[in-house]
């Protein structure tokens, strides 16, 4: 049976309206490819900053050598990090080793336990402007984790590490498993909570706060990270793009298993 003019009229306008305005279609995101190189399970998170939505719930799971897309508003700012060590059937408090955020496997807007290896990100509004990204260990650091836009290029790409700060870990800022196993190194703010160390107070400025012994051992094996808060030259890239691949232990990073 033909359908009335209006009805077919109505039709069209809403696939027209879909078109326009569905994330997808309209192309008014953001995409981002999480890629899970580790040898292990890890748990990626993401919290957005204050007004932004939460994406893909918070939280998902990826298995050794699984990547997921997920998508962001192209004015998004937040933040994307990996769990590691999780269990979720436990009932217990924190679920995850390193980057639990309150048990939870979708965080939900929730921000993880530091220490973690945070990429921060902060996208432009119409879509064609640089967005601006940077990897930080001002809190510390749990997994390596490379940027990258999807057509690859050096100046859009921030690296891994060269070595698994867990190894050369000082005593006074790992974080031990329930198996004595180093499974994160905190920074030296977060350690201590001293002005000197986190930059703050009457240290709150690039002439007053310096690398310290700490945050030079962190720019050692992580040279394209934040070391710590002024960290100069700033690591901070910016690149107009649609579509980034985040990798969790990118092939530049000569871990395994047992040495996390």
């Amino acid at each position: 049976m033909k359908l009335p003019k209006w009805n077919t009229y109505g039709f069209f306008l809403f696939l027209i309206c879909h078109s326009l305005f569905s994330g997808r279609s309209s192309g008014h995101q953001v995409a981002f490819y999480v890629h899970n190189k580790c040898p292990f399970a890890i748990w990626p998170a993401t919290a957005p900053n204050t007004g932004h939505p939460v994406i893909a719930d918070g939280g998902f799971h990826l298995t050794s050598g699984e990547t997921k897309r997920i998508y962001a508003p192209w004015d998004w700012k937040g933040r994307i990090w990996a769990r590691t060590g999780c269990n979720f059937t436990s009932n217990g408090q924190p679920a995850c080793e390193t980057g639990d955020c309150d048990g939870r496997l979708a965080c939900n807007g929730l921000i993880g336990t530091p220490p973690v290896t945070l990429m921060q990100i902060s996208l432009q509004a119409d879509g064609t402007k640089p967005n601006f990204y940077d990897v930080s260990l001002v809190d510390g650091y749990n997994l390596p984790v490379s940027v990258t836009t999807k057509q690859i290029s050096s100046k859009c790409t921030i690296g891994g590490c060269s070595k698994n700060l867990k190894n050369s870990c000082p005593m006074e800022l790992q974080v031990l498993n329930k198996n004595g196993e180093i499974v994160a190194c905190k920074s030296a703010c977060l350690a201590f909570n001293l002005d000197s160390f986190c930059c703050s107070n009457e240290y709150g400025s690039p002439e007053k706060c310096k690398p310290s012994v700490y945050s030079k051992m962190f720019k050692d094996a992580c040279p394209y990270y934040y070391s710590y808060a002024f960290d100069s030259p700033a690591p901070l890239v910016n690149c107009a793009s649609k579509e980034y691949i985040v990798t969790f232990c990118p092939s530049s990073w000569g871990g395994d298993r047992s040495s996390i």
